[in-house]
């Protein structure tokens, strides 16, 4: 796998954390959005989180030349024929993954490994519409990916063992501890957290505590190294409500009904540290700002 084409499609936030980590690994990376302005963009949201990470003295300056040297930007979809592993990470709807999925069926040699990010959405569904259902696999990284050891190597109905074995040895190479799940909805790591963090949103909105105290409670209670209300914050608001809603829609059980808080704060735009604004507000850097209105700050959000 040394030398291999690595292309990971999606410069948001989790492809952003996938090359990051790839090129991390000491392996080159494309990264493929829209336009090339957008890939751009991407690769200097990896060098703001390289700069984050140097401000905790985790990395050096000659780490981020580096990394940022093997990460390079570009809006040529054809760029996957040649590759060996091409990474989908686009937002979490299945028409859109199934007509990149389509079209990459149509592009990539048939030895390419093909993965998809997806936490939710049926890694069978994705690949039913492509001519190498064997050859396609989900990977879940948790966000952020260069810090969460975790990675959900997720079988398809159809996917090999040479798919899972090639799999498993990228996970490897980009040092990940993976453990194997069999296709269901939500996998392992989104089932479970999702109701944790919608049951967080409800205790918010009913005024039991504040976000604030809802946070310091899981944490000196159980043990959590982040919050829930400021886990939600860091995966996305966006993110977190459409994992709810594949979930609703796969399972029918109210537990993965979005709160409506959530709701409300996705319709505002307040999508957490990304927007600098959530359930808590957030500088630049994606450092907590404090306020005096962590009480009902959330509540009071407007459309």
């Amino acid at each position: 796998m040394p030398g291999s084409k690595i292309i990971i499609i999606g410069a948001g936030v989790m492809g952003q954390g996938l090359a990051e980590a790839v090129a991390t690994a000491g392996l080159d990376v494309m990264l493929i959005d829209r336009t090339t302005k957008l890939a751009e963009k991407g690769i200097r949201g990896v060098a703001d989180s390289i700069d984050r990470e140097i401000g905790r003295w985790g990395l050096t300056t000659s780490d981020k030349k580096a990394i940022l040297s093997r990460i390079h930007p570009s809006s040529d979809l054809t760029q996957v024929e040649d590759a060996e592993i091409v990474l989908e990470a686009i937002p979490e709807k299945l028409s859109e993954k199934q007509a990149l999925f389509a079209k990459l069926d149509t592009l990539c040699e048939n030895n390419t490994l093909l993965i998809t990010n997806s936490g939710t959405i049926s890694i069978s569904e994705i690949a039913s519409v492509t001519q190498r259902p064997e050859k396609i696999i989900g990977m879940h990284f948790l966000n952020p990916v260069t810090r969460v050891p975790l990675v959900e190597i997720v079988k398809g109905l159809k996917t090999n063992d040479e798919t899972f074995d090639q799999a498993v040895a990228f996970a490897e190479q980009l040092d990940k501890k993976w453990i194997t799940v069999n296709e269901y909805p939500g996998y392992v790591t989104t089932r479970i957290i999702v109701p944790l963090l919608n049951e967080a949103m409800h205790v918010l909105m009913e005024g039991v505590a504040s976000a604030e105290d809802i946070d310091d409670a899981m944490k000196l209670g159980f043990g959590f190294n982040v919050g829930p209300l400021a886990l939600a914050d860091m995966m996305g608001l966006d993110v977190v409500m459409n994992w709810m809603v594949n979930l609703l829609g796969e399972l029918s059980e109210h537990k993965y009904n979005p709160c409506p808080v959530l709701r409300k704060l996705v319709r505002a735009g307040h999508l957490g540290v990304k927007t600098r604004r959530g359930f808590f507000n957030y500088d630049e850097e994606g450092n907590r700002i404090s306020s005096n209105n962590n009480n009902n700050t959330e509540l009071e959000v407007v459309s």
